[in-house]
């Protein structure tokens, strides 16, 4: 836990509307934590693991900002970046699941690695579907400077999750480690730029009725 000094000294972004932006399958918790978790989705969604749901409320349990699973290489992946660049305090995506039949997980990461192109589609993925239809390059780019995407994809543990989570928090950098992977993790504060506020059903039904 931090500091009550440490919470005195950094000033998050106040939310002054309903957030998250978009509805999708995902629990909320603060909304003034630098982190979120998404735990990529391999069955139906009348079919999830009990383990899968166990993840995702241990997410918020643990202090993320959200925790929710994603399926899609597209409308998925699009709900979660209008989630994510609406609230500037969120700084880290954790990511955990195994890969999919759509390369959701593959998706996500060159999203992150490379951004998408002039037509919408992620560069150099392997998911067939990887295309971002609804949403401008211009949030695709804030996604990319405003949250680390931190990679535990094919690692399970509640415990990996706990500790992925708590380093978020941290006042100074502090050394994540498993399984070859690293990072240096803390809470660095709110993004310094104002909210990029894209509603999805709003660009759906401007398609719909034109």
């Amino acid at each position: 836990m931090e500091s009550p000094a440490r919470q005195k000294k950094m000033k998050k972004f106040k939310l002054t509307y309903d957030w998250p932006i978009e509805k999708g399958r995902y629990l909320t918790g603060n909304p003034f934590s630098p982190v979120a978790v998404v735990i990529i989705l391999v069955t139906p969604q009348d079919k999830i693991p009990w383990e899968i749901e166990e993840l995702v409320r241990a997410g918020v349990e643990k202090g993320a900002a959200i925790s929710g699973t994603l399926q899609t290489a597209n409308i998925g992946i699009e709900k979660l970046i209008v989630n994510l660049i609406s609230n500037p305090n969120v700084r880290y995506l954790l990511l955990f699941g195994s890969e999919s039949g759509h390369f959701t997980a593959d998706a996500l990461k060159a999203l992150f690695r490379n951004g998408m192109d002039e037509k919408g589609y992620i560069i150099n993925t392997k998911a067939p579907t990887a295309i971002l239809k609804n949403i401008p390059k211009d949030a695709v780019e804030r996604l990319r400077k405003q949250i680390q995407l931190v990679d535990l994809s094919g690692i399970s543990g509640m415990d990996v999750l706990e500790k992925a989570v708590w380093s978020c928090y941290q006042e100074k950098e502090t050394l994540f480690e498993i399984e070859g992977r690293k990072y240096l993790l803390y809470d660095n504060g709110p993004f310094p730029e104002e909210p990029i506020i894209y509603r999805l059903t709003d660009k759906l039904r401007e398609k719909q009725d034109g």
